[in-house]
């Protein structure tokens, strides 16, 4: 076991390394020009600034989640939720912080060498910084909660032994609770990254367009426009920062899943399941992980080590993706012949192993298998390279009604074949090795997560990059270069999100599972009754929240979109010779109005989502809550994908028409002006809301797994049940 443990903290310091390493080597090539330094100087005050004033929120209200989990859980959890906090903070703020070193470096480097390939590289040694970090920190904070409190503190043994701390309120407080309290940590960060940085980053982008594009009829990113720095400075805290945090959320939430998942099989079948399994089952999920971290290192390193890369960027990254994914399931069959390969077939059955000694390898292979085809799917519905985006392109010529209308055909039509894809994968992972399966399955879809995070990073900075590259009036083979990047970062991006909420799906899954063990005596069966009239209450509750939840993020956007659209038509209007080029914008101004909406806007939505359940629980009690995970993790679902399809298929149709594939119909037409339109409802969707909502069920499940034992006995209705009764 000490070597297995020691496996996760090397695999965790090997990545940081290699993060520090191409984080300095990306620091000391050259930014280019004057001109060039002076943008990316302003677009990286903006994000610091942005950044840690979101963070002295965020440390506000983590603090007093802290102290409500002291008083009501313990202390143990407190510390493992602050931790959590810190790691995901830390692995945000670090790839926030590359991303604004790297943008300008990327677009030299494409003005030095005219070579797209050599710009690939540039672009994706910044995003591996993010992509390692996320791998790196989680597995980092995972192994000081093992160590501290699994081994030192003895919660480990408690499980093994049958006999758990009662806190004052006398509350059994096993290690799950401790496990739980590190993924919620991680998961409120992730929350506020997300909210936030997608309402800053979208109210620019959206009043940068509406503006900029369709009513001054100036390029993308041009100097005159006030929101162009605003924009760059979103995408580096809602589409680096939040992307990394929304993905080491996923990641640990996986991996806590299937730990807490076998604690939990454990206490309710101890006699049959035999003591020395128990450490192999909770170890397998981290170790496993640390093994993918392993291959990650590995397979992005096959990439920056390439002497010469081919122009063709899609191929190359997903290579180092499938390198990734590949020596993950070959170092995962190794450890599962370690971890299981001598243990009796009785003990494997009655612990769910129906396929032998390597089922939960097998599990995790259809986790990761599913996953892959949930990955092309969404590349089928996204990318311009295949016909349902050049569908929208050319519906854009007759007019944005018509743009609208299919981008929401697309997006809803696109729900079934993933949804389809993620029920074999839940069904094929469960009679394989039963529930703990289930939970393999979604970590072997987020095993190589530090190559597909480092594969999605690289999109942002391509785009600042081409950003800096307009602003700087680099010659247009520089910002073909970019934007080429640019378009198949929005691919790779629709991937990544096919992967977030295809995991948050099948992690929801184990953790409901073991939200159902928490509270269920040992003798009886789990069972959530969806017939129950108060559990079908539930679950109606549940299915609306999600909508609730989007329609207050569309609507932060828009009203700190609407306050950026009056600053640039001001600005454009009182500024005289700007639309000329004879001076220069307030870009401050612009950067400010972001800052502000997405501060304010984004406390009451992440709020809710914390609340909402626990309040529902204190009032209804636990099946009440059992209900609403069920409706809001289908309904969510549904919703991810939607708007995460509609809007990159929106983003891809625009960009197919600026390539002048569509004859006759080229940037500054009226099609493209309509597309335009469609990329601005798509923006909010597929980077504001798609990605927040697979955070929403994931901190639904993972709060109300730490709170459960406390409202399943002191709840409102159980109180009034008693007096009538």
């Amino acid at each position: 076991m000490p070597l297995l443990i020691g496996l996760v903290i090397m695999a965790a310091l090997l990545a940081l390394a290699y993060a520090a390493f191409n984080f300095f080597g990306v620091k000391k090539m050259d930014e280019g020009n004057p001109r060039m330094k002076e943008i990316a100087a302003a677009i990286r005050l903006g994000a610091d600034t942005f950044i840690r004033y979101e963070y002295r929120i965020v440390a506000i209200i983590a603090a007093i989640i802290a102290v409500v989990l002291v008083v009501l859980i313990s202390w143990q959890t407190a510390v493992a939720f602050v931790l959590g906090a810190v790691m995901s903070a830390s692995a945000g703020f670090v790839g926030m912080k590359i991303a604004t070193y790297a943008n300008v470096r990327v677009s030299n480097r494409a003005r030095e060498t005219k070579s797209l390939g050599e710009t690939l590289k540039v672009a994706f040694r910044g995003g591996s910084v993010m992509g390692l970090c996320v791998g790196g920190f989680a597995l980092l904070g995972i192994f000081i909660v093992y160590i501290v409190f699994g081994y030192a503190l003895g919660q480990l043994n408690d499980i093994a032994n049958g006999v758990y701390a009662v806190n004052w309120i006398g509350l059994e407080v096993p290690f799950t609770m401790t496990l739980s309290g590190y993924a919620l940590g991680c998961s409120i960060i992730a929350m506020f990254n997300r909210v936030g940085g997608g309402i800053y980053t979208k109210a620019a982008d959206m009043g940068a367009d509406l503006v900029g594009k369709t009513e001054a009829h100036i390029p993308e990113d041009d100097p005159r426009n006030p929101a162009t720095i605003a924009d760059n400075v979103g995408d580096n805290v809602g589409d680096v920062a939040g992307l990394g945090a929304d993905l080491l959320e996923s990641y640990v939430g996986a991996i806590m899943s299937g730990a807490i998942l076998a604690m939990e099989l454990f206490r309710s079948h101890g006699t049959e399941i035999a003591a020395g399994l128990l450490p192999n089952m909770v170890l397998y999920p981290i170790v496993f992980a640390g093994c993918g971290l392993i291959a990650c290192v590995l397979g992005i390193a096959s990439l920056l080590l390439k002497r010469k890369l081919s122009e063709n960027p899609h191929m190359e990254l997903n290579l180092a993706t499938w390198i990734s994914a590949g020596l993950t399931l070959v170092f995962g069959l190794i450890l599962t012949l370690a971890l299981f390969g001598k243990t009796d077939a009785a003990s494997l059955k009655a612990a769910g192993f129906n396929a032998g000694t390597l089922s939960p390898w097998i599990a995790a292979f259809v986790g990761v298998a599913a996953g892959i085809v949930i990955g092309i799917i969404a590349e089928y519905y996204t990318s311009y390279d295949y016909n349902p985006t050049r569908v929208i392109a050319k519906s854009s010529v007759e007019g944005t009604a018509l743009t609208i209308t299919e981008g929401l055909a697309l997006g809803m039509k696109s729900c079934m074949a993933p949804v389809i894809v993620l029920g074999i994968a839940i069904f094929g992972s469960y009679a394989i090795c039963g529930m703990y399966g289930v939970a393999c399955a979604s970590i072997g879809m987020l095993s190589f997560v530090a190559a597909t995070v480092s594969v999605d990073t690289y999109g942002p900075i391509s785009d600042n990059a081409g950003g800096i590259a307009e602003m700087s009036a680099l010659e247009p083979g520089v910002r073909e270069i970019t934007d080429k990047l640019d378009s198949v970062g929005n691919t790779t991006a629709a991937i990544g999100k096919g992967f977030a909420i295809g995991s948050a799906a099948l992690a929801t899954l184990s953790m409901m599972v073991s939200y159902l063990y928490s509270y269920t005596p040992a003798e009886e069966s789990i069972l959530l009754n969806l017939i129950d009239p108060l559990t079908l209450a539930g679950a109606l509750v549940g299915a609306a929240l999600p909508f609730l939840f989007s329609g207050m993020l569309i609507e932060a956007v828009a009203k700190a979109a609407r306050r950026m659209v009056v600053e640039v038509r001001r600005q454009f209007r009182e500024i005289k010779g700007l639309l000329e080029g004879k001076v220069l914008p307030d870009y401050k101004t612009c950067i400010a109005i972001s800052s502000q909406g997405a501060l304010i806007e984004m406390r009451l939505p992440a709020i809710i989502a914390i609340l909402f359940p626990v309040v529902c629980g204190f009032l209804f009690g636990a099946e009440f809550v059992g209900g609403i995970l069920i409706g809001a993790t289908i309904s969510a679902i549904m919703l991810a994908i939607f708007t995460g399809n509609a809007g990159g298929a929106w983003d891809n149709a625009k960009k197919y028409i600026e390539t002048g594939a569509v004859e006759g119909h080229g940037k500054g037409s009226p099609a493209h002006d309509a597309a335009v339109v469609g990329d601005t409802v798509g923006d909010p969707l597929k980077d504001t809301v798609g990605p927040s909502l697979d955070i929403l069920i994931k901190i639904m499940s993972t709060i109300s797994l730490v709170t459960v034992t406390v409202f399943s006995r002191f709840n409102v209705l159980d109180w009034i049940m008693r007096l009538v009764g």
